[in-house]
């Protein structure tokens, strides 16, 4: 019988193997694609007939697969006997050492006749291609893998022999060992699959098996009379409950007897137990010892008699208290989390005084981002659990810890306002300090925001808004303040939230407008581009700077609304323009993070019929180093178009010097920094001499930003350092309008002196 079984079994197994090999279509379809386009740019590429031999052959090949693969389709696969399995395995096999064979000829034909570079290169490359893939596709036959392996490199390695040429010669033969490892992964798969399948199929048979015990002796049974004796009991339940296993329970009392068991439970959970018996029907789980919990399932009888059926789930109980303190817990610092923080602070605070003063403080770690990124974050997490570790060792009396979210800290102290700011001071000077993580040490510093308040008055989400207020204020001063929260700082998030929906409706309804500033020629003579500047005129604050409305937007995902209201205006603008003139836009990391910039903008210059050459885009080096691979494909995409690539506030960022050779950039826009004090700072010169110098060299626009002065003009002059120049020299920012006529009246000035 067993031999019987195990004989079914490996005929299901092989015929699962063989229809594996049938069932990918479309492997088979976009294999020969592949490899009739490879014949056909040999062709084209050196016109050797013999490819167009092997584009027949392959498709001859082809339609011979399909029609055994659609033959297979209509077999009725139950009735098949070993014998025809293994012949329609042949079946596959012709055809696969057909393909390899062919795909090994061209390769082989590649490297010893036709000897050209990218024949060979196509030819291998599909070649070993399919090898790799013979895994995937024929790991179901071993004879299928070890024929398609040989009919693909053994023509590989006659060619590289014919060829004469040492190194080929040397590299084909290691093919060999490839061609081993090649089989041996595939036996190595069917092995595994063939090993499981035979598991799945005992497993199916122990799972009745399995079903029928489980009917009669699944769980701990007892059954109570109406009057509380032993009817019935089975023996899980001795085992379960410690019961002398050689005293028969029939007819005694079950709670005497509990009681005098190996190791009889604790008196509530007897009390528990004559609770659940005597009461309604129902669930529970009842804890026996410390090491195990029981649960049990109680249904009444009508002659009063009851029905115990217990398990042993103390493996579930321990993995539901592992689950709730992962959900209570952060797995980093063992800390309470958020959530659990706040439960663990109303707990602390239900029984207390309402009128008792309670502070919470987030402290945030100083520039925890550097340490990742520069020391990595396994050095950073190592860091967050140092810090735990430290402010677990603090005196626990009416403090509270907890980890909010990344670097951040909370902390929970009760008291006078006096006694619980010097706490939350002292706490935060003694984890502020040295640190060693990972054999480096760190010193750390953190900010603070803390909030006291009545402690009737807790609400954690409340509070927590406060002690972030508090906490920003302390990271404008940074190096480790620490800031108490004042009613002064409510009002001013008020007044950034009401802002935040004045910027959202502005954007909107399009109340923003543009200035532009002009960029000059050094001598003067000629203005050649403008910036575009977004300016905001608030309905009741004035003048909104956008050194405080960007950064706005910025924090509410609004800032690449603002970039394409600018292009929009700046390129509709620019139309009206004069054709010599262009203009320039500032576009932000955000905007440059996905492809929707790239369409925009050609969608807006279509709209506006502007040409691209007459559009510059500016961009920071901080957008360089955020992501380069991203910034560059696209920046590459704009300026492919035409449209021109400039670096702003060159020289303000780090490695700067290093994105002038790597990136797609036409212009470098020179920071005002280096052009103040110029004319007394013989250093400065000489930096700016060389940033310019360079980038003449890599034949660049250079623009001087922030010229204030003629004397710089004249010193700028003098040594040549710009191309254009752009400050207040030549003109502060102006509207559109003003633009306008500043063109036209220079395109008069130049055809006057035309006509002299």
């Amino acid at each position: 019988m067993k031999q019987a079984d195990a004989k079914a079994g490996a005929t299901d197994v092989y015929l699962s193997f063989v229809t594996s090999l049938f069932g990918n279509r479309g492997a088979l379809i976009a294999g020969m694609a592949i490899y009739l386009l490879s014949c056909v740019f040999i062709y084209v590429d050196t016109g050797s007939r013999f490819f167009l031999f092997l584009i027949a052959a392959f498709i001859f090949v082809f339609f011979f697969r399909l029609y055994w693969f659609h033959r297979f389709d209509q077999v009725d696969r139950s009735r098949l006997t070993l014998p025809e399995i293994r012949a329609w395995e042949t079946r596959y096999v012709y055809g696969a050492a057909l393909t390899a064979v062919l795909l090994g000829i061209s390769s082989g034909y590649a490297v010893a006749v036709l000897r050209e570079t990218t024949a060979v290169f196509i030819s291998i490359a599909v070649t070993m291609g399919a090898v790799v893939s013979v895994i995937g596709r024929n790991y179901g036959s071993g004879r299928a893998v070890a024929i398609q392996t040989v009919g693909c490199c053994l023509p590989v390695m006659v060619g590289c022999f014919f060829s004469g040429n040492i190194a080929l010669i040397g590299m084909s033969l290691m093919l060999i060992p490839f061609g081993f490892t090649t089989q041996s992964m595939a036996k190595g798969v069917r092995e595994f699959l063939s090993e499981n399948m035979l598991a799945a199929r005992q497993m199916v048979k122990l799972s009745g098996q399995l079903d029928l015990a489980l009917s009669t002796t699944a769980h701990a049974l007892i059954i109570l009379d109406a009057e509380g004796r032993v009817q019935a009991i089975n023996r899980r339940a001795y085992d379960l409950l410690s019961l002398d296993e050689k005293r028969d329970l029939k007819g005694s009392l079950f709670l005497p007897a509990l009681r005098e068991s190996v190791f009889p439970p604790s008196p509530a959970t007897l009390d528990r137990i004559e609770r659940l018996a005597g009461g309604a029907s129902g669930k529970m789980i009842l804890a026996f010892g410390t090491e195990r919990s029981l649960e049990f399932s109680v249904s009444h009888q009508a002659d009063g008699g009851v029905v115990m059926i217990f398990e042993d789930v103390t493996d579930r109980v321990s993995a539901e208290e592992r689950i709730l303190h992962l959900v209570r817990y952060d797995a980093l610092t063992g800390l309470p989390n958020r959530d659990y923080f706040g439960t663990l602070a109303a707990q602390r605070l239900s029984a207390a005084d309402p009128e008792l003063l309670a502070g919470l403080a987030i402290l945030d770690i100083d520039g925890f981002r550097h340490v990742n990124d520069m020391q990595s974050h396994a050095v950073g997490d190592g860091l967050l659990a140092a810090i735990a570790a430290r402010l677990k060792r603090m005196p626990e009396e009416e403090l509270l810890i907890g980890r909010l979210v990344g670097d951040e800290f909370l902390l929970f102290v009760t008291g006078d306002h006096e006694t619980i700011e010097q706490r939350m001071r002292s706490i935060h000077r003694d984890i502020e300090g040295s640190y060693a993580v990972k054999d480096r040490k760190l010193s750390v510093f953190l900010n603070g925001g803390c909030v006291i308040l009545p402690a009737g008055a807790f609400d954690l989400d409340a509070w927590h808004i406060k002690a972030d207020l508090a906490l920003n204020e302390a990271k404008s001063t940074g190096n480790g303040a620490f800031t108490l929260f004042r009613p002064e700082m409510d009002e001013r998030y008020v007044d950034e939230q009401s802002l935040r929906a004045d910027l959202r409706q502005a954007l909107d309804q399009g109340d923003l407008t543009l200035v532009y500033q002009p960029m000059y020629r050094p001598d003067g003579s000629r203005m050649e581009c403008c910036e575009a500047l977004v300016r905001w005129a608030h309905p009741e604050r004035g003048w909104v700077g956008p050194n405080i409305f960007v950064p706005l937007a910025e924090s509410m995902g609004l800032v690449s609304h603002i970039t394409r209201f600018v292009l929009d205006r700046a390129c509709s603008a620019c139309a009206s323009w004069p054709a010599f003139m262009t203009v320039s836009v500032n576009v932000s990391i955000e905007d440059l993070r996905n492809d929707d910039l790239v369409a925009y903008v050609a969608e807006t210059l279509a709209r506006h019929g502007l040409d691209a050459r007459r559009l510059h885009l500016e961009v920071t080096e901080s957008c360089f180093m955020d992501e380069p691979v991203v910034v560059r494909s696209i920046l590459g995409r704009l300026r492919a178009s035409g449209v021109t690539i400039a670096i702003d506030d060159f020289g303000t960022g780090f490695s700067s010097l290093s994105y002038l050779d790597t990136l797609p950039v036409d212009m470098v826009k020179i920071d005002r920094t280096f052009v103040t004090n110029i004319t007394e700072d013989e250093r400065k010169l000489k930096l700016l001499r060389g940033i310019v110098h360079l980038s003449r060299e890599l034949g660049m626009i250079v623009v001087l930003e922030g010229v204030e002065t003629q004397v710089q003009i004249a010193l700028i002059a003098e040594y040549g350092f710009a191309d254009l120049i752009q400050g207040f020299v030549f003109s502060r920012p102006v509207d559109g309008e003003q633009i306008a006529r500043l063109a036209a009246e220079q395109v008069s000035r130049q055809s006057l002196a035309a006509g002299r």
